[in-house]
């Protein structure tokens, strides 16, 4: 049985083939151990490999779908190796995301990723920012913003699980404190029209993304 950092490498090293052929295996692999390090360290706790696995694992849900093409889903994929890569839990709101951005151009750069796919990767990674429903980015960046959210139509188990990795991430913040961050990012996600961008996803995940949020909500309310 494979290993799930494994696996993880071996997608890595697959898509790092198309990224940068003239690259070679070496860079390629002390990339994608760099990655993994990073996806490892030891403040995380929603954060995760599991967490890249379950990005990665939508997105192919989306391409089988339809809605994005190989090339869209190949640079959708290179957003969600970087999108998390830098992550403190104390770091000021937007500075994980700013960081991640740039250490995506950086590497891809040194990779020698053509400029393009680096801007396209670049800007994905920003747009985790804020998720802001409406957007021009373009079918990859349409295709991350929703693996990115996949996680509020998880199962109620696989959601109990992540909310409970998400307090473990700042659980140096007082609970009441918490609570009020928690509200000021949930309320309006599920006040949204539409909680994902391309159909596929609007059609398989909203129900139960906004079950899930408005389960959150009622509990928060009630704390």
């Amino acid at each position: 049985m494979t290993h799930p950092a494994e696996a993880l490498l071996d997608r890595w090293l697959a898509d790092a083939a198309l990224l940068a052929p003239a690259a070679g295996r070496d860079l390629w692999l002390a990339e994608g151990s760099q990655l993994l390090r990073g996806w490892s360290e030891p403040q995380r706790r929603y954060h995760t490999t599991e967490h890249l696995t379950e990005v990665l694992a939508a997105i192919d849900e989306l391409q089988q779908a339809g809605a994005v093409g190989a090339d869209e889903a190949l640079v959708a994929r290179t957003v969600g190796w970087y999108h998390d890569l830098a992550y403190d839990p104390r770091a000021a709101p937007g500075s994980n995301e700013h960081r991640s951005a740039t250490m995506a151009r950086d590497h891809l750069h040194r990779l020698g990723v053509d400029d393009v796919v680096v801007e396209a990767v670049e800007a994905g990674v920003l747009m985790t920012l804020d998720h802001e429903a409406a957007g021009d980015g373009g079918a990859a960046t349409d295709a991350v913003h929703d693996a990115d959210l996949w996680i509020l139509s998880a199962p109620a188990p696989r959601y109990a699980a992540y909310r409970t990795q998400v307090r473990e991430e700042y659980a140096h913040v007082p609970e009441k404190a918490f609570r009020a961050g928690r509200l000021r990012v949930m309320e309006p996600l599920a006040a949204r029209e539409r909680l994902y961008r391309t159909g596929p996803a609007h059609e398989r995940w909203d129900e139960r993304a906004r079950a899930n949020l408005q389960a959150e909500l009622a509990q928060l309310r009630r704390a």
